[in-house]
């Protein structure tokens, strides 16, 4: 064969053909009309030799930039974070990552007692009663979180606050649209929450009001406020979409009263690897249980009194009736739910601790230098790991100038919202080191004066 990655020789194709009792590729498709046909050949290079092929394949991905060979500011939902090495000896054995959905619990043992632990630590983190096995992301997570509270209150009116990411936000109005839920955004006042903006639009329509703690701005919403208001409007629910690391450090949003909480378990184990793919979490009261998208794992035990895991209370349109399905997700993801289940296995509670307040300490310190530079701050409250700073140009070229520099810049806020024209929101994780953080305060500081 020229080709031995290719399955099919001429032979084969000509046994084929007989099989079926033509003589040609073209009769094959003497169906279609001549005139939707393609006349001419695909504009593909003509084929080459492996190590030919290797060779090109490798100098083209030399030429992307990454986080091994820049050091990361950015942040804006994808971080550049720890991953502890054990994460990819695990995922990389066969019985996991050649896994398909645990259908059958008599050999799926494993993988099923992987998403329980999944389901657990997060319950742990966000303070809630029950999680479900994950999600595709943290955006579609939210999104599910705004339809169940609209069909659990029978109302048609989400707010949203404005210093949720703005491509949750998107989700969020996607999916309501098909819904008739009406989505109504409120603005932030000082990088977070305008509370006076949210008590006026709380009305009897209102089916929930969402928030992200950390919030877009990397500031963190007050969320003792919100519960005090939402009391005075007991069947309007409260949806926080959280950072999972952040609430190492930080109260959890169940001790604020919080009825859903979602987020992107990408800061666990998971690559930023170019934007995807993620790793959505789902966690809520007992109350719902039973409204939860996708699926659930619970923990049983045989006729002989030995533990074990099933799935369960799934409440989709595949496995019970189309009209009483929360939801039409008909998956989860098992691979990268393992790898934050690892990465948060070998870290341990004190680990993930330590590891949140590492990002809140060398955020701070990368705010006093930006002071030190005279290297304006947009926002003063208390704050995780993200901060917006103004770099007085267009961050685009900024960016450019940084990159040249070994750096890879923070996010274009004006990409979003043309009254932050000039801000960029950086992301300083626990593996940025001191003189890194020196060196990028000065290199932006040179670019901005």
């Amino acid at each position: 064969m020229e080709f031995r990655y290719l399955p099919m020789t001429d032979e084969d194709k000509k046994a084929m053909l007989e099989k079926i009792g033509i003589r040609s590729t073209e009769q094959l498709f003497s169906d279609i009309p001549e005139q939707v046909r393609l006349k001419k050949d695909l504009n593909l290079k003509f084929p080459t030799s492996e190590p030919q092929l290797m060779s090109e394949l490798t100098a083209l991905s030399k030429k992307n930039v990454n986080v091994k060979t820049h050091t990361s500011f950015l942040g804006a939902g994808v971080y550049d974070h720890y991953i502890p090495s054990i994460v990819d000896h695990i995922i990389s054995r066969s019985e996991f990552y050649t896994a398909y959905t645990p259908y059958q619990p008599e050999i799926s043992q494993g993988e099923l007692q992987a998403i329980f632990e999944f389901q657990t630590m997060i319950c742990e983190l966000t303070g809630m009663d029950v999680a479900n096995s994950s999600m595709y992301d943290g955006a579609t997570a939210l999104a599910e979180a705004t339809n169940l509270s609209a069909a659990q209150t029978k109302r048609n009116k989400i707010l949203v606050s404005k210093a949720v990411h703005p491509e949750s936000r998107a989700v969020i109005k996607s999916y309501s649209s098909g819904q008739r839920v009406e989505v109504v955004e409120i603005d932030h006042k000082d990088g977070v929450t305008d509370l006076d903006a949210l008590k006026k639009e709380i009305d009897e329509h209102t089916a929930s009001v969402v928030l992200q703690y950390p919030n877009f701005f990397g500031q963190i919403e007050p969320l003792k406020e919100v519960e005090e208001l939402l009391k005075e409007h007991e069947k309007t629910m409260l949806i926080v979409s959280s950072n999972p690391l952040a609430l190492g450090y930080l109260t959890p949003p169940g001790e604020f009263g919080a009825d859903i909480v979602v987020g992107d378990t990408q800061v666990f184990g998971i690559p930023s690897q170019y934007g995807g793919p993620h790793c959505g979490y789902f966690a809520t009261t007992k109350k719902l249980m039973r409204k939860v998208p996708g699926r659930l794992v619970g923990q049983t035990v045989d006729e002989d009194g030995i533990r074990g895991f099933v799935l369960t209370l799934q409440a989709r349109e595949q496995h019970i009736r189309r009209d009483k399905a929360t939801s039409n997700i008909c998956s989860n993801q098992a691979l990268n739910a393992l790898a934050s289940s690892v990465a948060m296995s070998s870290l341990g509670k004190q680990g993930i601790k330590k590891m949140a307040w590492l990002n809140m300490q060398k955020a701070y310190y990368m705010k006093k230098r930006l002071n030190d530079h005279q290297i304006p701050v947009t926002f003063n409250g208390a704050l995780f790991n993200e901060i917006v700073v103004d770099v007085k140009h267009s961050v685009s070229k900024v960016n450019d100038q940084l990159l040249g520099l070994g750096f890879i810049g923070g996010y274009d806020l004006e990409k979003f919202d043309s009254q932050f024209k000039g801000k960029m929101l950086i992301a300083i994780t626990e593996i940025r080191t001191k003189a890194e953080i020196d060196a990028f305060v000065k290199e932006v500081g040179d670019i901005r004066g």
